[in-house]
Formats: C-alpha cells, sequence, structure tokens
C-alpha cells in the first residue's frame, strides 16, 4: 500500500517539508540541512521504488489525486521515460544538496540559509512535479513553482544576480504564457487536460489550424524554459552569477527536465504523424539546434570564465538532444532521451567542479588555473571525467548518447545535423583541453628550479569533503551510466519510444 503512494509522495513529501524548514530555520538554522537531506533521500527511495514498480508490471502507473476520475481530476501517468527522469533528479538533487551544505557558508549569509534550503525544496519538488504529472494544467503549476523558485535563488548570488534573475522573470513569464496558450488551444480543441485523453481526442483535429499554432506555442514556451536557441539569451548571466549550488542543480536538471517535457508533448501528447509528419517540425528543429550548437560552441570558446563557458556548453547540449528529436526515428529519439540523462550527470559534474574550485580559490578565470593540480588534485580529476565525457570519449556516457545521435542522423539523411555533430565535438575537445592545459602543464622554467613558496607543492585536495564526495560520486555516475548504457536502453529507453516510429 506504501509503494502504491510513491508517485504522489515523490512530490508532496518536499512540498510539505519545504515550509516546515522554514519554519524551523527560524528557531535553528542548522537544522535545515539535515530536514533537506531528509527530504531528497525520501524522494530518491520513492523514485526507485516507482522505477522497479514499472519495470516489473511493463506498464504505465496511473495515480489519481483525491480519486477522481480523469479527465476531471488530476492524473499522475508514470511511464519508463519519466521513471527514468525521476531516478536521475533525484539522484542529482540529493548530491547537490549535500555538496551546497559548505558552499553556502561562502556564498550566501547565514540568516539567508532557512529561506534557500525552502526554495530550493521547492525547485525540486516543481522538477519532480514536471515530470510525474499527466496533467497540461497541472504541468504548468509545476513549472511555475519551479520558475518561481529559481528566480529566488539565482537573485541570492554575486553582484549582479538580481539583474539577471530579474530577465529571466521577464523571459520565463513570456514561456509561461506562451505554455499557457497552448494549453489553451488543447483545451478548446478537445475539452480535456489529461494527456492520454487529450492524445485519443487530437487526431480528429490534425488538420487544425488553431492545433499547429497551439504546438509552436508549447516549443517557445517550453524552448524558453530549457534554454534553447536563440531563446536561451537569459541563461548565461542567470546561471553564472547563481550562487555555485544554484548553478549545479538548475543547470543539469531544469534545462533537461525541459527539454523532457518536450519529448512528452511532441511524442505523447500530440502523436508524430502531426509533429514530424504532416508538418515540418522536424526539419525546422534541426536546422535551429544546428545553428544553435555552432553559435554556442564559438562563444564558450571566447570565455574566460569557466562557469560562463559551460553555460554556453548547455545551450550546445540542448542542441543535440533537438538533434535526436529531428531525426524523427528510434535510433535518434533513443539518443536524445539517453543525453537527457548523460547530460544531467555531465553539467552537474562540471559545474559542482567550477563551484569547488571558485571556494578553493576565489576565482573562475581559467588562466588563473595554473598549479590547480598540485593543490586540488581529485577535483581536476573529476572535471577531466566531466570534460572527456562530454567531448564524447568511450567508455564514458556521453560517448554512448552521441553515438545513438549520429546513428540517427545518418539513418535519416540528415547530413548537415551529422557535420554539425562531429564538428562541435571537435570544438568540445579543443574548449575542454584548454582548460585542461592550464590546470595541468606547468610552464618550463618551472621544471628548472626546486619548488618553493611560488610554486605550490602536491597536497591531497583541499575542497571539504562533504563537497568532494558528491563530485566523485557524480564522476563514478558518468562512468556507471557509460557501462550500463546498453542495459539502460534495451530495458528502460526501448519501451519509452513510441511504437510509430
Amino acid at each position: 500500500m506504501i509503494v502504491e503512494q510513491f508517485p504522489v509522495l515523490i512530490v508532496v513529501a518536499p512540498l510539505i517539508l519545504a515550509f516546515i524548514v522554514n519554519v524551523v530555520g527560524l528557531w535553528n538554522r542548522r537544522l535545515c540541512f539535515y530536514i533537506v537531506f531528509i527530504a531528497l533521500s525520501a524522494c530518491l527511495v520513492f523514485s526507485l521504488g516507482i522505477l522497479n514498480t514499472v519495470l516489473t508490471q511493463g506498464e504505465p502507473i496511473h495515480y489519481r489525486l483525491g480519486n477522481w476520475q480523469p479527465p476531471w481530476g488530476i492524473e499522475y501517468v508514470i511511464d519508463h521515460l519519466n521513471a527514468l527522469i525521476l531516478v536521475s533528479v533525484a539522484i542529482i538533487s540529493l548530491l547537490v544538496a549535500v555538496y551546497a551544505k559548505r558552499s553556502l557558508e561562502q556564498e550566501i549569509h547565514e540568516s539567508k540559509l532557512p529561506q534557500f534550503y525552502t526554495l530550493f525544496l521547492l525547485q525540486v519538488t516543481g522538477l519532480l512535479g514536471i515530470t510525474a504529472t499527466g496533467d497540461m494544467f497541472n504541468l504548468y503549476v509545476l513549472l511555475e513553482i519551479a520558475s518561481f523558485s529559481a528566480y529566488a535563488i539565482i537573485a541570492m548570488g554575486e553582484r549582479g544576480a538580481d539583474f539577471a534573475a530579474f530577465r529571466y522573470v521577464l523571459f520565463g513569464t513570456i514561456g509561461a504564457c506562451a505554455y499557457l496558450l497552448g494549453t489553451g488551444y488543447l483545451y478548446i480543441l478537445t475539452g480535456s487536460l489529461n494527456m492520454v485523453d487529450v492524445a485519443h481526442l487530437l487526431p480528429q483535429a490534425f488538420y487544425s489550424k488553431a492545433l499547429l499554432v497551439g504546438l509552436a506555442f508549447f516549443v517557445v514556451g517550453v524552448g524558453i524554459k530549457m534554454g534553447m536557441f536563440p531563446l536561451h539569451i537569459w541563461l548565461p548571466d542567470a546561471y553564472t552569477l547563481a550562487p555555485s549550488a544554484v548553478s549545479a542543480l538548475l543547470a543539469p536538471l531544469f534545462t533537461k527536465v525541459g527539454a523532457y517535457v518536450i519529448i512528452r508533448i511532441m511524442f505523447t501528447v500530440f502523436d508524430p504523424s502531426f509533429s514530424l509528419a504532416l508538418y515540418p517540425v522536424a526539419d525546422i528543429l534541426g536546422w535551429i539546434a544546428a545553428i544553435g550548437i555552432l553559435f554556442a560552441c564559438i562563444m564558450a570558446l571566447a570565455q574566460s570564465d569557466l562557469k560562463r563557458m559551460l553555460c554556453y556548453v548547455i545551450v550546445a547540449e540542448m542542441g543535440y538532444i533537438l538533434i535526436g528529436i529531428a531525426s524523427a526515428n528510434r535510433l535518434g529519439l533513443t539518443g536524445a532521451i539517453l543525453h537527457i540523462v548523460n547530460d544531467m550527470f555531465m553539467m552537474a559534474c562540471l559545474f559542482t567542479v567550477a563551484g569547488a574550485i571558485f571556494y578553493q580559490t576565489g576565482t573562475r578565470n581559467i588562466n588563473q588555473f595554473r598549479y590547480l593540480h598540485r593543490t586540488m588534485p581529485i577535483t581536476l580529476a573529476v572535471f577531466v571525467v566531466g570534460a572527456l565525457s562530454v567531448v564524447g570519449v568511450p567508455p564514458l556516457c556521453g560517448f554512448f548518447s552521441k553515438w545513438y545521435l549520429i546513428l540517427g542522423a545518418i539513418q535519416a539523411q540528415k547530413w548537415v545535423l551529422l557535420a554539425v555533430l562531429l564538428i562541435s565535438s571537435l570544438i568540445y575537445a579543443i574548449l575542454f583541453f584548454r582548460v585542461i592545459e592550464c590546470a595541468y602543464l606547468e610552464p618550463r622554467e618551472a621544471h628548472n628550479h626546486a619548488y618553493d613558496g611560488g610554486h605550490p607543492t602536491p597536497t591531497l585536495d583541499r575542497v571539504p569533503i562533504s563537497m568532494l564526495a558528491p563530485m566523485v560520486l557524480i564522476a563514478a555516475g558518468i562512468i556507471l551510466l557509460g557501462i550500463f548504457s546498453g542495459k539502460i536502453i534495451v530495458h528502460i529507453i526501448e519501451f519509452a519510444i513510441p511504437a510509430t516510429l
């Protein structure tokens, strides 16, 4: 009976504890972290139980809130696709919460910790709810819970973060309005908001121009939230100036959950025969993705701030997922789904490393990373794992999702997309080798002198263990995802792809 309640508990538990954290924080701020840890640990247990149930029974879980029958009531529907996303979100959010404990001591005033942890839990609540819900309007509500939480915790960052958060509010509001308009079009055409019910009713309206307009609003609205080119303008400043722990949470998760929503809408709510075959949506997304990847890679090369460089890498990674969708075949969509999960771990790895370097050195300037391998050897080793995975070096997870994206582009005979995938991987190699070169390679004259005060002697990593351990675990996750990618595809992703592809 308890397991049957997991689909709702994974959303309700962090929501309730978010308000408890704020109240407890008025009495004892030190307890806030432990409440957050308990909440996110419970979410991880719930997500694993949900995934196990889906794999065991081989069909989606339908949970009706208040026992109201759909489409009148809100229904949570969890299949292979969002069960996998739920587990990934729960793992990353828990590890980032542990990482944040010491990171926040340096970047946020102690008096703001209860409010921060409240917003942190509301953010995770929104992300988990977006993933679990099977109702179009409920998704909008949860999307706004996540968005408003993001605005507030980004504004807690360094100088200029408040303005970056305000600009994010402007773009986020436009995105929310676009999504809501799309939902309105669907309701007018079908009289329902339940995703499964809408999917059954929509074929009758396939040739309606209103339906096409509704799809366009959905793509624009969610595209803003996920940082899709050219709707990404808010992202580099917001994620760069946010506190390190906030960037490590939002960059891997919010953008990827947005990508999940795009896939859910295009392949579940709208049948692929409409969103891919009847209209050239795939071709348009493919060209947007190709231009966006090249633009983002060039912008990343121009950055000296490691965190800002990674923000442009996120924009490029969103393009990778869109290329998988644009391929409009099983191989491409397999790569897109796998890349959503892989990129959660890769971006979490790289952003936590950027935060750890800033915590220890007070700088994110790549040109000032000299001798860093002597004072932060484990941190840099974690960075190398994440960087090589983004480049696409086997057996790390990034290689396998890129491989399927490449196979999908070849099968679809979309040679421009294939060329962009290969060229961007080469640019990634240049991009990350520049960081590795600054951190690892010492100037020639340094080898001609004994190490003195000017040349740091080798030492154990000085980053606190509560920051170091989550980074190492995320790096281990990157390796394990690569090793077990075949099993993940066979047992989970294969069942998440529509049979019509």
